[in-house]
């Protein structure tokens, strides 16, 4: 590299070193659902998303590699070419039956889903309103629509209804995460639905975080605020997290579904998810729906994490479901503590800004259902002894 070029790349990586923000891959290989060799060093893991165990499954693994021997390792082409096939509309009956509602439509991430799907609905004539701690796919989608962006402090539903208030725009709509993946907390659902119905706008919630988990029957956190079956509520959620597999869905009426496979330039212009992702997709979604207790757990290793966290007088926020922030502040510090305890056997990622904001940078704590008691008592033990040890 010369010129530019390499001033440019070599400036960027100098300044991410100073500030503490530079990221490198690490090698994590799994070993079951809760240890990992991760860098060579066998440990138990705290960050994955894999909230429900469902990525090792036998039933899931062995759906998988029947349907490669049914359907190949691809799917070929864009769904509308040659690329549908019967497991992708199974897939979408399946989701459909599970979140009961009118239609579904699938795509290849949470990320593909958001920036389909929001240029689809918003343009220059639209506004839309984006809580401030929203996933960077959501402002993207957002930033590709060109519509009018109105940012609102996290969950401040005063702030909110101010702007509303003051929208001319003929088409309105709020943006939300459904669990808020680096702070753990949920938006308040139905306060947001009675803005909504009153100045005439639409909510959009990703849910990739909820799906699974949240919920009496995991259908995500719209079931548990309570707040199913609104025509003013699009619901998008994804199956790499509880589900253990890759892609994304969105429910809703079918005049929304047909629209967005007319529209959405994502969904047609992208080849196909391989259909052998989608059959065990199936069957994780099979064994979420009627395994109870594997649902609950994650919440219940949470709560007892964050009970002990606490009462270390560590910060949590305001989490209140399986994903657990501990905020640290500093980006060294947090990227110190996170390689102190994966010496002690227990990877937790350090997550810095541009993903929290400055000042903000945290070990963001997963739990999973196959995180037994435990694996929470050693991790908090571990904390306790670094707490007095870094000066957290």
């Amino acid at each position: 590299m010369t010129g530019f070029l390499k001033e440019t790349i070599e400036g960027f990586l100098k300044d991410r070193v100073e500030r503490g923000l530079r990221r490198s891959l690490r090698m994590c290989v799994p070993i079951d659902g809760v240890w990992a060799w991760v860098d060579g060093k066998k440990t138990r893991l705290f960050s994955s998303n894999d909230y429900l165990g469902l990525s090792r499954h036998p039933d899931v693994k062995r759906a998988f590699i029947e349907g490669v021997e049914r359907y190949g390792a691809g799917s070929t082409a864009s769904r509308l070419v040659t690329g549908t096939h019967p497991a992708h509309v199974e897939l979408e009956e399946r989701i459909k039956g599970f979140e009961h509602t009118e239609a579904a439509l699938i795509f290849n991430s949470g990320w593909h889903a958001n920036t389909s799907i929001i240029p689809s609905l918003a343009d220059r004539a639209t506004e839309l309103f984006v809580d401030r701690l929203v996933h960077a796919s959501i402002i993207d989608g957002a930033l590709l629509s060109r519509a009018t962006i109105r940012r609102y402090p996290h969950l401040d539903m005063d702030s909110l209804e101010g702007m509303l208030k003051k929208s001319r725009a003929p088409k309105r709509f709020i943006l939300t995460d459904g669990v808020f993946s680096m702070d753990g907390d949920t938006p308040p659902l139905k306060e947001m639905l009675y803005l909504a119905e009153r100045y005439d706008a639409i909510i959009l919630v990703d849910d990739a975080h909820g799906v699974g988990v949240m919920g009496e029957d995991g259908r995500g956190v719209h079931q548990h605020c309570g707040l199913e079956g609104s025509e003013r509520l699009i619901y998008m959620g994804t199956f790499g997290k509880a589900f253990g597999t890759c892609g994304a869905f969105v429910v809703g009426q079918q005049g929304l579904v047909d629209y967005l496979v007319n529209r959405a330039r994502g969904f047609i212009f992208s080849t196909a998810l391989p259909p052998a992702v989608c059959q065990a997709t199936i069957k994780a979604i099979d064994i979420a729906e009627r395994d109870v207790e594997r649902r609950k757990r994650p919440t219940t290793n949470a709560a007892l994490m964050r009970a002990g966290l606490n009462e270390l007088g560590l910060n949590t926020l305001s989490s209140h479901t399986h994903v657990v922030p501990l905020v640290v502040g500093d980006n060294h510090k947090a990227r110190e503590l996170s390689e102190r305890l994966l010496q002690m056997g227990f990877f937790v990622q350090a997550i810095r800004p541009p993903t929290v904001p400055e000042g903000t940078a945290r070990l963001r704590i997963t739990l999973s259902s196959e995180h037994t008691t435990r694996d929470v008592e050693e991790f908090l033990a571990a904390m306790e002894e670094l707490k007095d040890e870094l000066s957290l």
